[in-house]
């Protein structure tokens, strides 16, 4: 199944993406308005997120997610076969000669990268080629599907990076460190955790949001640098992400101090292009005031 699959993924991805576009306006109209996929999801969402917006503005940000889920989906398929040249034109990255500088000098061994599930961040992989003689990884979630799994795996490791899965990131982080490797590790990091992983809550998007502290956790730990990725799409297939620092010293930096600013950072992405953010999570279902009957339940200090 996974050959099947691959084969008539790398054939359609050899049509020019004018032509993939074409697909992703008729997907549009499929996924929108036939299969509604998560519609009601993405409206309570945006809803919830901007109770100022009136319905007609909310319903212009659904029309242009749809849109830009949708050539998502198109983009992430012509990656089967594009090529180096052609993705390096398309995926641009900016605000990095700190970064060089500081791998040059030796002042940083690892650094940890925090993403959001905005604009395209699957092309994000080919950082590799900005820093060819750095270790790129990214922190990955195994997909329960075998299929699905390889085929994502093989879009995310062509650029010559390495996919860690998140039971065995500090694992691996901390082996690469003590081989004196240099490493660029991404995380995508604005989705929810389980309830056992829940420790801190921070203002998002007008909720009282759980998040992942496993970042900045580990950066504590690996004396690593802490930078956010801002990606903007520039026009319909390129993108362009900066690197922002957000703390080259982060065992200095006060418990989720680095997380909230990752997360203040995301949020005035999403609301200068709210349309480029993945608005089909259930982000919020796990509530702060259930997370503290749960903590008070079991004897716990919330």
């Amino acid at each position: 199944m996974y050959r099947i699959v691959f084969s008539l993924c790398w054939l359609i991805s050899l049509l020019p993406l004018r032509v993939l576009y074409v697909f992703s306006d008729f997907m549009y109209l499929l996924v929108r308005f036939v299969v509604r996929y998560r519609r009601k999801v993405v409206r309570k969402n945006l809803r919830e997120s901007f109770p100022e917006k009136t319905e007609k503005e909310l319903r212009e940000i659904e029309r242009k997610f749809y849109h830009a889920f949708c050539d998502y989906f198109v983009e992430d398929i012509k990656c089967f076969s594009m090529s180096k040249e052609q993705m390096m034109k398309r995926m641009t990255f900016g605000n990095a000669e700190w970064l060089k500088e500081g791998f040059e000098k030796g002042d940083y061994q690892i650094v940890l990268l925090f993403l959001g599930h905005f604009g395209n961040w699957e092309w994000i992989a080919s950082i590799q080629y900005s820093f060819p003689e750095i270790n790129v990884s990214q922190v990955y979630h195994k997909l329960y599907n075998d299929v699905s799994e390889r085929l994502f795996l093989y879009l995310r490791e062509r650029y010559g990076g390495e996919c860690i899965t998140m039971q065995n990131t500090f694992r691996r982080l901390y082996q690469l460190k003590k081989e004196g490797k240099k490493v660029f590790c991404g995380f995508i990091a604005d989705q929810q955790p389980k309830w056992e992983a829940i420790h801190h809550f921070t203002p998002f998007l007008n909720h009282e949001t759980a998040v992942f502290i496993g970042g900045e956790h580990i950066a504590k730990r690996l004396d690593a640098v802490l930078a956010y990725g801002r990606m903007s799409r520039v026009r319909r297939g390129y993108y362009h992400l900066d690197i922002i620092p957000i703390s080259t010293d982060s065992k200095s930096v006060p418990d989720y101090e680095a997380t909230d600013q990752y997360m203040r950072l995301l949020e005035e992405d999403i609301k200068k292009n709210p349309h480029l953010w993945l608005w089909t999570h259930k982000r919020w279902s796990r509530t702060k005031e259930e997370w503290e009957r749960r903590q008070a339940a079991n004897g716990n200090d919330a």
